[in-house]
């Protein structure tokens, strides 16, 4: 097991708790969410939410790998610790504390912004090689479908749609859909997490009745690059440019290879990433000195 000689984990470890903690403190009924006489663990649920965004932190594909690179290099940071098992069924079993953390996060960072330009996009989640495609049953009762990525290319699994607050890179909200599923679909969900405001989005979120239903349902004004000239689509162009860069940071997050046996797992993994992202942009966990990779 590599050991890495570093504070900054250490950083990472001590803003990430007190930011899980606080809120699950501060939001009783988030955190009693047991029903049973063992309602009071010692390894708490801040502590099991914590060892996993570190996987954030190391840029690890697994959170087994995540887990053993936290045991080896924080001697005494978790007294009380299950083991590998336990910890990922406790993790498996706060899906929806991991989701409102992100939302929390998203919510400091955009505290006084007032600013209302958003973006939209999708990323694949292939859960095997093409070469495999003929052969592939994996979560195919959760709703993993074959699909065609941007590029034209089939995959087969899921696809991940995302909102980013355009000003400060904040993901607003997330959603994970079959692979078949249209941006069309996802569009109307992530829209109604805005308040309204200017949504830039790619050729996938084209459509007259969606652009009508965005406007009136969701007070949401849809624009393209395509969708006009002269110096107004110019400035569309520049704003859907940096929309990518800011998609781009997000999406490196996101592995090629899914380990993940159920939906369940996989969107846990997916939106612990998404906490870590958002995390970062509010400037809730401090930047390491260099980034770590397994």
């Amino acid at each position: 097991m590599d050991n890495i000689e570093t504070n900054d984990l250490e950083t990472q470890l001590l803003e990430c708790y007190l930011f899980v903690d606080d809120y699950l403190q501060s939001n009783p009924k988030v955190a009693d969410w047991r029903r049973s006489n063992n309602d009071d663990p010692d390894f708490t649920d801040a502590e099991v939410i914590v060892i996993a965004l570190t996987g954030g932190y190391f840029r690890t594909d697994t959170l087994k790998r995540t887990y053993q690179l936290v045991i080896a290099n924080t001697e005494g940071a978790f007294p009380d610790r299950v083991s590998y098992k336990q910890w990922i069924r406790r993790l498996q079993r706060l899906l929806g504390q991991v989701g409102r953390l992100a939302w929390a996060a998203a919510l400091r960072g955009l505290a006084g912004e007032g600013r209302k330009l958003y973006a939209a996009d999708s990323l694949p989640i292939p859960l095997c090689e093409p070469a495999r495609h003929g052969r592939a049953r994996l979560l195919d009762e959760d709703g993993a479908k074959f699909g065609v990525d941007a590029s034209g290319g089939w995959f087969y699994g899921f696809k991940i749609h995302a909102l980013i607050h355009r000003p400060t890179q904040i993901v607003i909200t997330a959603m994970l859909l079959s692979g078949n599923r249209r941006d069309q679909i996802a569009a109307r969900g992530l829209a109604r997490s805005t308040s309204g405001g200017v949504l830039l989005a790619d050729e996938g979120y084209r459509g007259e009745g969606l652009f009508d239903w965005l406007y009136d349902q969701a007070q949401t004004l849809r624009v393209m690059p395509s969708d006009g000239s002269g110096e107004g689509h110019s400035a569309v162009s520049r704003a859907s440019r940096q929309a990518e860069s800011s998609f781009s940071g997000l999406w490196r997050r996101f592995s090629n290879r899914v380990y993940a046996r159920s939906w369940h797992g996989l969107w846990t993994s997916l939106l612990l990433k998404v906490l870590h992202f958002n995390l970062d942009r509010a400037d809730i966990v401090s930047q390491p000195v260099e980034s770590t990779r397994d």
